[in-house]
């Protein structure tokens, strides 16, 4: 299916809501070590406000650098839990996402966005709330031609995002997680998170010992 010059594939399957909530309980750092320290972007995608998370299934976008008319078009396929995953080509001069379309992500029931590329309006973005995370802010504008690709696999600071993948996000940056590997990713996570639980308790017994 195509939008004009956009091209659209939306079959996919979505994660469960729940999978997703079990995710919410856990930092990226922890999930990357359950990972592997595999499928983590790389630094420069950061919150663009303080205290930012988000976690969803990703909603692949593909644009031209300094370009948003793809992610325009991506409004009438965001469901319930989706993450915007758009690859702007980290370009800096033009900013791809402001506050119109962030509010209109979480109209439309988008958890949040993540973008290889600049955005604007931060300041408004962060009283709405909306979680998104970008390599930086610019005021410029983008323009709207096209073309793009909404549903299609993506490369996201150095990482790969399929339709479909789970996507989490915190003050520490993202990391992508296949769906096959939820229940391996979890139960290691789950593991990791009880390992941190006993040392942070060692430490506690020590300070009171020495104090």
């Amino acid at each position: 299916m195509a939008q004009d010059n956009v091209r659209v594939h939306t079959a996919w399957d979505r994660v469960d809501p729940a999978v997703l909530d079990r995710f919410r309980e856990h930092s990226v750092a922890n999930l990357g070590d359950a990972l592997d320290r595999l499928n983590i972007a790389d630094g420069g995608i950061t919150p663009i406000w303080t205290g930012a998370r988000a976690v969803g299934t990703a909603l692949p976008v593909l644009t031209v650098a300094g370009d948003n008319k793809a992610v325009i078009a991506a409004l009438e396929h965001i469901r319930p839990g989706d993450i915007v995953v758009v690859n702007a080509f980290g370009y800096d001069g033009r900013a791809i996402v402001g506050d119109n379309l962030a509010q209109r992500f979480a109209l439309y029931g988008a958890v949040g966005a993540v973008v290889d590329g600049y955005v604007r309006d931060g300041a408004i973005i962060e009283k709405l709330g909306v979680p998104v995370f970008a390599r930086g802010l610019t005021p410029a504008g983008p323009f709207k031609n096209g073309p793009g690709t909404i549903g299609e696999a993506v490369a996201i600071g150095g990482v790969v995002v399929h339709p479909g993948d789970i996507v989490a996000a915190d003050e520490d940056g993202v990391i992508v997680i296949p769906p096959h590997r939820a229940d391996e990713a979890l139960t290691a996570v789950e593991e990791i998170v009880a390992r941190e639980a006993a040392l942070d308790a060692e430490v506690a017994a020590t300070r009171s010992r020495l104090a």
